[in-house]
């Protein structure tokens, strides 16, 4: 499966963007998804998950309450809302795809879109 994600872009502290990641196929719906990001001069960090179905989420703390992560398996699409943005969610988001259930280690995911940039200033 091929990913490809869009939507980053600049926000201000307090605001929202959503990012969607749209993959290719026609088995989008057997995968489960994971959201990372990666900030400068840190490491890749896990941000979120959801399982194939859409049932079920999970998030880091530092995101939790603040971001959801959806997908329309209509559309081959998942979804990462983040609302009340702060300076430190700047970095690059990835989404990525795995089967045999969601995990927060990227090293458990078999496929990667390229990245896309947000930008929170304060």
């Amino acid at each position: 499966v091929q990913l490809q994600a869009s939507g980053g872009g600049f926000a201000q502290a307090g605001g929202s963007l959503r990012l969607s990641c749209a993959a290719s196929g026609r088995t989008f719906g057997i995968y489960d998804m994971g959201w990372f990001r990666q900030a400068p001069g840190k490491e890749r960090e896990f941000v979120g998950s959801i399982n194939w179905g859409g049932g079920s989420t999970y998030y880091a703390d530092s995101v939790k309450g603040r971001f959801t992560i959806s997908r329309d398996n209509a559309k081959n699409t998942v979804y990462l809302q983040m609302n009340s943005l702060k300076p430190e969610d700047t970095a690059v988001y990835y989404c990525a795809a795995k089967k045999g259930g969601p995990a927060t280690r990227e090293g458990s995911y078999d496929y990667w879109g390229q990245g896309t940039l947000v930008t929170v200033s304060s």
